[in-house]
């Protein structure tokens, strides 16, 4: 892997206080990147900016710690508001932050599926709200930590919150899915990624054992670097570029999810 100087970029990496998000928060700071370190709460990405400087040797002056719970699109919009704010120019937007569905329907304040509006929705809002700032300089890029197991899922146009009929493996893969579809938006340049299967919390999804948060975290930085040339909708295996599920690079698909997205998430496009 190339390890060329990253200390002229600003990167902001949600879900960073644990797993993969956290150790790519790591290796950003430690190849000289600032890095917006996004928790749930403020207090939550305070802890783990000083984990990252008291167990990892990070410099402190690299890290910023910025708190939104993603269960409420309002709380999305305030991160994206101080974002734009103190960093007009963001070099990378690593959508990371995700969680597994639960085993019962739940549907949050904004009335969403919750691991639709975590996993997908809420990065939907906060990439697009932060456009100026990734597109205000040259080769702005936001990198989509997805999931192999996008290609068992589908997305239900008429009932995205899956009212009718839940599974929470469905409900996963959906919004993996529509994840790995949105890095194909024209708007911003973006490529989505599945950095392996790593021993983290979302690992009984996909087997008993995996790699090293790190070792998964390595495969998301490399993206992030400027020297790594990218293709609008790419999407990576690890550190192969591989096709996606067949819906992922229609265009026809792309609209439709846009139009949903910008329906779930109050925004007119």
């Amino acid at each position: 892997m190339s390890v060329s100087d990253l200390s002229s970029r600003t990167v902001l990496v949600t879900g960073a206080t644990s797993g993969i998000g956290y150790q790519t928060a790591r290796l950003l700071a430690e190849r000289g990147a600032t890095v917006l370190v996004h928790g749930r709460t403020a207090e939550k990405a305070l802890a783990a900016t000083d984990r990252l400087v008291s167990l990892a040797g990070v410099d402190a002056h690299r890290l910023r710690a910025v708190g939104a719970d993603f269960t409420r699109l309002e709380e999305v919009e305030h991160l994206a508001t101080r974002v734009l704010a103190e960093h007009p120019r963001l070099d990378v937007l690593v959508n990371n932050a995700g969680m597994a569905a639960p085993e019962r329907h739940t549907v949050t304040v904004d009335g969403n599926e919750i691991a639709f509006q975590v996993n997908f929705l809420a990065h939907y809002l906060l990439t697009h709200l932060l456009e100026p700032a990734l597109t205000g300089g040259t080769g702005g890029r936001v990198v989509n930590v997805s999931s192999s197991l996008h290609r068992t899922g589908s997305i239900q146009w008429n009932d995205p919150n899956r009212l009718r009929r839940y599974s929470r493996l469905a409900a996963y893969a959906q919004s993996q899915l529509a994840l790995t579809v949105f890095a194909a938006d024209p708007r911003v340049t973006a490529v989505s990624v599945h950095p392996g299967i790593c021993t983290t919390s979302l690992l009984p999804l996909y087997a008993h054992e995996g790699v090293s948060p790190a070792e998964g975290a390595a495969h998301v930085v490399r993206l992030c670097d400027p020297a790594v040339e990218i293709v609008n909708g790419a999407y990576y295996d690890r550190e192969h570029r591989v096709a996606p599920a067949p819906a992922a690079s229609e265009e026809r698909t792309v609209k439709r999810l846009t139009k949903l997205a910008d329906l779930l998430v109050g925004q007119n496009a």
